[in-house]
């Protein structure tokens, strides 16, 4: 096989399998902060806990990736981009395995947040690897093969879960990782060596990391724990927000002031940043949130299995890909105020079409909105991006992207646990008013004109009540989630329009 020559570049086989073996570890790494969504209810039931209670092994994953990215910078630093990534690739396998033998929550959590930790610094590390062993005329290929395993993984991530849920068990979602682990870990132990970077002695923000680990773990237990335990009548939950807005506080107070600070938060003083973070936020988080709740309420409300509500929810992904190449286009030529604006927008008008939803709904009147909404995501994320990575100072741009990257994904985790309290609580709010509603004497009586006994009159009403009280819930976790889209849409214009050029991988 061919060497890679003294600069790093490789050629020939030798770069066509060093590639793959990054374009695969992206792949599942991303592939898992969906793959678990549909399974939610098998993995909810297996372990006997509620559907609450499961949403945990979503937001532990993302809570502990987003964590540890201000530590890849310090990791590859200190022990190489190559040997990071691949004793990240190990620990990612072993908490894998360790997912699927679980047989307790806490445990499966607990695993989820060692998935997160040693995956955390893989995306990033398997972006900066490509554009290392690929010549400068073919990085743009290599950006457009990290963007593609990106996008594609989302789509796959549901219906993989949903089909292994389905035909074998949830904990083969977890398993399925570790063939292609070893064929990466491998593949990268042989060539990647080779395009070791530098390493030297970086100094690491100790004391801002553990802050910061302090007030967000304080936050997420939080937001998991707060709808079970009555909110602030319990006094873990009021010491948690303490914890949490004290450690936020002397977070800010510290990283302000810190000459190497751990998270570089001295870039919000750019205006086109801070708007284009919170615009990302507000709608990345609302977004996540679809994705968590559909595939629970087609399987619990309208007896879907996980594999057709994988089906249901990766047509998104599938007009997301078409229509990236269109949004390509149009960065060079186009304001990306105007395109983030246009597809953030798009998500709360696709969003709209949900709201009408109802518990005898087919398929298609299900999967057509999802297959709508992800025309807008490669409208607004793309752009969103390199309109908040151009605001910043060419030397801000690394802690720019890695701070973007850390706010996308708590806003997922607190997305989710936020919507999920307010999917519970409104059930229970609407099951109230249909109960009122369908248990009088009207109702009773003409079931049992049609020869119900007293026992399957109430049966009937219960699951019917049931049932229509989590549909209309969901349609007004929508309605809220439409209006939150089209505010961040508006937010957009707050930034000033860009006047600096990002170039491919430039925040790495």
């Amino acid at each position: 096989m061919a060497e890679p020559t003294s600069t790093g570049v490789m050629s020939g086989p030798t770069l066509l399998v060093s590639a793959i073996a990054l374009a695969l570890s992206n792949f599942m790494v991303v592939l898992d902060t969906t793959v678990a969504n549909v399974s939610l209810p098998h993995i909810a039931g297996g372990l006997a806990v509620s559907s609450t209670q499961a949403t945990w092994i979503i937001t532990s994953y993302s809570v502990a990736e987003a964590i540890c990215v201000p530590l890849t910078g310090f990791l590859s630093g200190r022990f190489g981009a190559v040997k990071t990534f691949i004793f990240g690739m190990i620990g990612f396998a072993l908490f894998s395995l360790l997912c699927g033998m679980s047989n307790s929550l806490g445990m499966l959590v607990a695993c989820r947040l060692g998935q997160g930790f040693c995956g955390g610094p893989l995306m990033p590390l398997t972006q900066t690897l490509l554009l290392r062993i690929f010549p400068k005329e073919k990085q743009g290929a290599a950006m457009g093969l990290w963007a593609m395993t990106t996008v594609t993984a989302p789509i796959m991530g549901p219906i993989l879960g949903g089909t292994l849920s389905d035909d074998w068990s949830w904990h083969w979602i977890f398993f399925i990782n570790l063939p292609v682990a070893a064929f990466c870990i491998a593949a990268s132990s042989r060539f990647l060596r080779a395009v070791e970077t530098a390493t030297t002695k970086p100094r690491i923000d100790r004391i801002g990391l553990v802050l910061m680990v302090i007030w967000i773990a304080a936050l997420q237990i939080m937001l998991d724990l707060g709808h079970d335990r009555d909110w602030f009548n319990n006094n873990l939950i009021v010491l948690l927000a303490i914890i949490a807005v004290v450690g936020f506080a002397f977070f800010i107070a510290w990283e302000f002031t810190e000459a190497e600070p751990a998270v570089d938060i001295r870039v919000f003083r750019h205006r086109g940043f801070t708007v284009s973070v919170l615009a990302l936020a507000f709608a990345f988080g609302t977004y996540f949130t679809s994705v968590v709740i559909i595939p629970q309420w087609l399987q619990s409300d309208l007896g879907y299995t996980a594999a057709w509500a994988g089906y249901a929810t990766a047509l998104t992904g599938v007009s997301a890909v078409v229509a990236s190449p269109i949004v390509a286009r149009l960065s060079t030529r186009v304001d990306k105020r105007y395109l983030v604006c246009f597809g953030i927008t798009w998500l709360g008008l696709s969003t709209l079409l949900r709201i009408y939803w109802t518990s005898d709904a087919d398929f298609w009147s299900l999967a057509l909105p999802q297959l709508v909404q992800g025309i807008g995501m490669p409208f607004f994320f793309i752009p969103v991006t390199t309109l908040g990575l151009s605001a910043v100072q060419p030397r801000e741009t690394a802690s720019a992207a890695g701070l973007m990257s850390f706010l996308r994904t708590m806003s997922a985790a607190i997305g989710t646990s936020a919507a999920t309290t307010a999917w519970d609580d409104d059930t229970r709010v609407a099951r109230g008013q249909l109960v009122s509603t369908l248990h009088t004497d009207a109702v009773q009586t003409s079931l049992a004109d049609h020869g119900f006994s007293v026992g399957a009159i109430r049966g009937v009403i219960e699951q019917l009540v049931n049932k229509e009280a989590m549909t209309i819930a969901t349609n007004h976790i929508f309605l809220i989630s439409a209006l939150i889209f089209f505010g961040s849409a508006a937010i957009i214009w707050l930034a000033p329009k860009p006047t600096r050029k990002i170039e491919a991988g430039a925040a790495h």
